[in-house]
């Protein structure tokens, strides 16, 4: 198994731990952010679920740089992505930082894309992700992130960040999938 098969792998591995972080109480205190609470958990949490979004990037980068390209990473890579999203977000909605819509409109779309994917790969067809999927990844990374760490820094301004971050990972996320559908339905036509 080469490197980046391994990083991706270590991201599936980081989900449980993550998990862990922000559902059982811990008792390792807390930090006042201005009015608000971040648990030191939550600090773990996000800092864990920053270094595994890091190991998406740098896993794809590695495997283009050196032709270490595979199967397995192809399946893994954005197996790890949704897991970790999904992971993060129900968790979100579970401590009351983020709306349920929100999170089943952009897990929804993960599992319309999948499927497709699905579809394709019976007829033979690798559907690659395109530039909007990569801003796409980037906000809902970003947002996640910010949300986790209860707005902080943006907290002390009064400046809701993360949520702002979150309705735009909403915009890139329905016009992604939009996009994904409209340019790959073709597969969904031609389907046995």
């Amino acid at each position: 198994m080469n490197l980046p098969n391994k990083l991706t792998l270590s991201r599936i591995f980081l989900i449980p731990i993550f998990i862990v972080l922000l559902s059982v109480p811990l008792g390792w205190g807390e930090w006042m952010i201005g009015e608000n609470v971040l648990p030191v958990s939550h600090l773990a949490a996000a800092v864990l679920f920053i270094i595994a979004a890091a190991t998406d990037w740098v896993d794809g980068y590695y495997a283009r740089k050196y032709n270490l390209v595979t199967n397995l990473g192809k399946f893994l890579d954005p197996l790890a992505d949704k897991l970790l999203v999904a992971s993060a977000l129900i968790l979100l909605v579970e401590m009351g930082l983020a709306p349920g819509w929100v999170t089943i409109v952009i897990i929804s779309r993960e599992f319309a894309v999948t499927g497709l994917r699905l579809v394709a790969a019976g007829e033979g067809i690798v559907l690659a992700a395109g530039s909007m999927g990569k801003i796409k990844t980037a906000t809902q990374m970003i947002a996640i992130a910010v949300l986790l760490l209860h707005n902080f820094p943006f907290a002390l301004a009064g400046f809701p960040f993360g949520m702002v971050m979150l309705y735009a990972a909403l915009f890139f996320t329905v016009l992604s999938g939009y996009e994904y559908f409209v340019k790959n339905w073709h597969v969904m036509r031609g389907s046995k």
